[in-house]
């Protein structure tokens, strides 16, 4: 995928924040995009903004949980672009609140958009993507708590820690095919989660009393930011979205965007390490480990290249 130009990106959650920054991106590139959302009115705003513009972009309204929908705009995408060669599954919602607290309904609501959603554009769009047979990706948007827990907001992580694993699958299965495969974990951005999650949340997953906020105990630090903290500081959408099209481009398994969070990863993949069993391996146990595959050792990882150079 380096010679994006002509081809045909599909965006979920595509109207507004990285989504909106990964279509201006795609589309700057030459890149063909849909943008697809749940929302009409962010899609009208987003198409008034693209049609000032000389990029051809269209719009879809979608709601990702909806599977006979998904068909729906796939083929109305095939229809105005043609053949889909990138595939963006990046809707989402928040929603916070300690696990104790969490509902049957903020887990459906949560894991069905976050997890459902991502399922649904894979066995719609990736058999598509196949068939015709030309060079293509396909990028899940986890989260920076896709790989560390972020306290108060179990439904959250549990979520980004799943498609994390689903898209390392997903390349696994996919590298002798023309598509590539990526995971995106995004760190603070500028985008609207918290009042497109509220938006978009239906009636009948909504509680009768909303979860209470996460408080942090006297000496521990906040969970979250608090009030009046400078988002300024978070990063734009449309840098998100040249990190997102460097990483295509780049066929890297792991698509990443803040630097700061070096120190965490580090601190978890050595918790890891040093949970192993102390013990020798058994030489027969480890034979028949060996049967299982890319379980004992994912040559996967080995494709993911150093980034030495800066956006």
């Amino acid at each position: 995928m380096q010679d994006v130009s002509g081809k045909t990106a599909f965006i979920t959650g595509g109207a507004s924040g990285m989504g909106w920054g990964m279509a201006k991106a795609f589309g700057e590139a030459g890149m063909k995009v849909v943008i697809a959302d749940i929302r009409q009115d962010a899609l009208d705003q987003a198409m008034e903004g693209f049609s000032k513009t000389n990029l051809a972009v269209h719009p879809v309204l979608l709601d990702v949980t909806d599977r006979d929908g998904w068909v729906k705009a796939a083929d109305e995408a095939e229809a105005q672009f043609g053949n889909i060669h990138v595939l963006a599954l990046n809707a989402g919602v928040g929603g916070g609140g300690m696990v104790q607290d969490m509902t049957y309904k903020d887990w459906d609501f949560g894991l069905g958009v976050n997890i459902g959603g991502v399922v649904n554009g894979l066995v719609t769009m990736l058999p598509r993507m196949l068939r015709h047979g030309e060079e293509g990706h396909i990028v899940t948007t986890s989260s920076t708590g896709g790989f560390s827990a972020v306290g108060g907001v179990s439904v959250y992580c549990a979520a980004k820690f799943a498609v994390a694993g689903m898209m390392e699958v997903v390349a696994t299965d996919l590298k002798d095919t023309p598509i590539g495969a990526s995971v995106f974990f995004p760190g603070p951005v500028q985008t609207n989660l918290g009042q497109t999650t509220n938006a978009t949340r239906p009636n009948h997953l909504k509680n009768e009393v909303p979860a209470p906020l996460p408080v942090a105990k006297d000496g521990e630090p906040p969970r979250r930011p608090p009030p009046g903290f400078d988002a300024s500081l978070f990063m734009s959408a449309e840098e998100v979205g040249l990190r997102v099209l460097r990483g295509i481009r780049r066929k890297d398994l792991f698509i990443m965007t803040h630097p700061e969070f070096r120190d965490g990863i580090i601190a978890r993949n050595e918790a890891l390490l040093r949970a192993i069993p102390v013990e020798e391996p058994n030489e027969a146990r480890a034979a028949l480990v060996k049967q299982f595959g890319t379980l004992i050792y994912n040559p996967i990882y080995d494709t993911q290249k150093p980034l030495t150079e800066k956006l």
